[in-house]
Parts: structure tokens; C-alpha cells; sequence
């Protein structure tokens, strides 16, 4: 008898691509080799894939037609299946997949739009979590302000993008109505997050998206300003922060452990 996962490499390839054979030990309640089962099988699977892409990216559906979509879906279908039962987790590999696919090289922008989507999936469902009480932040002393490492809400997801792509996105989702917009405007930064019921979208200022990936990363509040103000001269700190704290993206605070003398 074969090892299992053999078989099971057989089977998905197959799958996968048409112009390999049944594998082997399928067979029809006769007995015999039915190919035409095994193609309605396959292709039950492809479009079960393909619908569940069109419904986490309906953004890039409509920015190229259901047809163009539907086609490149499953040319990305046939090089990624599923690696989780769970198929909410399925597509986080189309963005890339669409930033190197070569039939929709001229829509640079295309990449970005569906990693905004993405981020708002997976925002979606994040983990609940309380915000902080803002006053918890006033008792801690003036000295040691910058040593403080903020705990960003599980659902904050940053998307950063050298096209207006969250104006493009904002444009494409619903029954938006379609305007030109100016590739050349300059690049645009996203904040994702779902404080409470609903997901939020929003274009971050600038320095914003190094700010809170510095936070993200565990650094203290100072490092994060820091890095923020060298990219970004107009970076204001106390602007930053009071809209996090308003918009109920801190969930946690601590002081990092300074070191002490002769260390």
C-alpha cells in the first residue's frame, strides 16, 4: 500500500492541472476509470475556489470584469490550493500572485487594491479586543512617557501603496461611482481596523504608517516617534496618538525595562 501522502500529493495534482491522469485508485462504483466524473469533480473545485476569491476581492472583480477575474482566479487556483479547512484563510496570496502576473502587468496599482481588500478581510475577523482607558496613560510618569510600548488592537492592519490605491478601492467597492483619478498624485498610506462592529478605512498622515508599524514591532513610544519624524518632518506625536486613543486602537500599555548601570 502506498504512504498517504503520496496519495494525496497524486490526487491534488491532478486537481490541479487537467492534463494529468486519474489518480490512481479512483475509480466509479463499477469499478472502471471514469475520467468524466473525475473533470466534473475538478472542476467543482476550481469554481468553488474561484467564487470564494471573487468574494474576498470584489474590488479587483470589478476594476477588471467578472470575466478577465474569473480567468486570472483560476490561474492562481491551480498554484495555490487551500492549506486550511477554514476557507476564510484561503487567497492571502493573491495579492502577490497579482503583482507578478504578467497579463495585468499595466495595472501596477492592482497588488495594492487587493492587499487593501485582504486587510479588510482579515480585520473583519480579528480578535475582539477592549480598548485602553486613555487616563491609564496619564499616570504614568513624564520622564518615562517615551519608554512606553503600546499594544495595538489585533484588527489594525497597515497597507502602503506608491498609487492612491485606498482611493481606488474607495471607488470600487459597492455601487461607487467611477471617476478618473491621477496615477501620478502620489502614493497613499491605510489604516484597517475593527475597534467595534464595523471595519474602518482610512488614509493615514504622513508618518503615520512607520509610527504604527514601529509600535506594532514592540518599539516604545519614542523609537516609533523617532522613526516616524525622519521620514516625515510634519509628524506631530501628540496628533497620532490622541487619534489612536480616540479611535480605540490601544489596547495595552507597559513600560520597557530600562538598563540599569554597568549593563
Amino acid at each position: 500500500m502506498r504512504p498517504l501522502a503520496e496519495v494525496q500529493q497524486e490526487f491534488a495534482a491532478a486537481l490541479r492541472d487537467p492534463k494529468l491522469p486519474i489518480p490512481r485508485g479512483c475509480v466509479a462504483p463499477d469499478g472502471s476509470t471514469d475520467e468524466k466524473r473525475f473533470a466534473v469533480y475538478r472542476n467543482n473545485v476550481a469554481s468553488s475556489l474561484i467564487d470564494c476569491l471573487a468574494e474576498s476581492y470584489p474590488a479587483v472583480r470589478r476594476l477588471i470584469g467578472e470575466e478577465c477575474f474569473r480567468e486570472t482566479a483560476r490561474v492562481y487556483a491551480a498554484q495555490d490550493l487551500p492549506r486550511s479547512p477554514v476557507m476564510l484563510d484561503y487567497g492571502g496570496g493573491f495579492p502577490a500572485f497579482l503583482e507578478h502576473f504578467e497579463p495585468l502587468a499595466e495595472l501596477a496599482y492592482l497588488a495594492d487594491v487587493a492587499r487593501l481588500e485582504r486587510a479588510w478581510l482579515e480585520a473583519y475577523h480579528a480578535a475582539e479586543a477592549a480598548p485602553l482607558d486613555p487616563t491609564a496613560l496619564a499616570r504614568v510618569p513624564a520622564d518615562r512617557a517615551g519608554d512606553l510600548c503600546l499594544t495595538l488592537h489585533p484588527s489594525v492592519r497597515i497597507v502602503c501603496s506608491p498609487f492612491p490605491a485606498l482611493s481606488i478601492w474607495h471607488m470600487n467597492i459597492a455601487d461607487a461611482e467611477v471617476k478618473p483619478i491621477d496615477l501620478e498624485a502620489g502614493g497613499e498610506d491605510a489604516l484597517v481596523a475593527r475597534p467595534e462592529a464595523d471595519v474602518h478605512v482610512r488614509t493615514l498622515p504622513a508618518g503615520g504608517a512607520i509610527f504604527l508599524t514601529a509600535l506594532a514591532e514592540g518599539k516604545p513610544l519614542a523609537t516609533a516617534a523617532e522613526c516616524a519624524s525622519h521620514s516625515s518632518p510634519e509628524f506631530n506625536l501628540t496628533d497620532h496618538l490622541t487619534s489612536l486613543l480616540e479611535a480605540g486602537l490601544v489596547i495595552a500599555g507597559r513600560l520597557k525595562r530600562r538598563r540599569s548601570r554597568g549593563h
